[in-house]
């Protein structure tokens, strides 16, 4: 009966401390870790490698919910495969405990919350966006070639056959795929 810790956090420059602390307080045996890597990720290898570690009657503890998981079919299915597997799933915040059926229940209301409150705010995104565009603001990043320099590509790979799109984007550069979106742009832009 191992207690088996997993630590995640989304960017490199934050810290994993806190988590550890929790999950050695719970009494984490070992601790896997992923650095830098969003719970969305498809390839989570510390995720993977705690999931695979664990035996029956073993607990797999995590600080927070969301630090394991961000879509509620995928926490249910993983909690319906440690059901079937006899392992139990601990949050250490939101104490959900899964050897019961009260940890049960508040494990399937906090993620169906998780989703609703992710959803809320793709709403909010879009809608913010969809203003922002009819106000005519410029969404996106800023071009990394300016018009001249996609005329002057234009102009240089019209006039001699042996020039390449790759060396006219070494001299601009830029890569060869930066360049094509670059030319795309200006042929979307100029009709006719």
């Amino acid at each position: 009966m191992a207690i088996i810790g997993y630590a995640r956090v989304s960017t490199d420059e934050q810290d994993l401390e806190l988590q550890r602390a929790a999950l050695r307080a719970a009494g984490c045996e070992r601790i896997f870790e992923d650095h830098g890597v969003s719970a969305a990720a498809s390839k989570r290898p510390g995720f993977e490698a705690a999931l695979a570690s664990l035996e029956p009657e073993d607990t797999l503890v995590v600080w927070k919910l969301d630090r394991a998981f961000r879509k509620l079919k995928q926490s249910l299915d993983t909690l319906e495969e440690f059901e079937a597997r006899g392992i139990y799933f601990y949050a250490t915040t939101e104490r959900i405990d899964t050897t019961t059926a009260l940890g049960k229940l508040t494990w399937d209301i906090r993620n169906a919350f998780a989703e609703f409150e992710r959803r809320l705010i793709s709403e909010r995104t879009k809608a913010g966006l969809a203003a922002a565009k009819s106000r005519g603001a410029t969404l996106g990043r800023k071009p990394i070639l300016t018009d001249a320099q996609v005329a002057w590509a234009r102009k240089e790979l019209q006039g001699a056959p042996q020039v390449t799109a790759k060396s006219v984007a070494l001299r601009l550069g830029v890569s060869p795929r930066t360049l094509g979106r670059a030319l795309a742009r200006g042929d979307a832009a100029c009709p006719g």
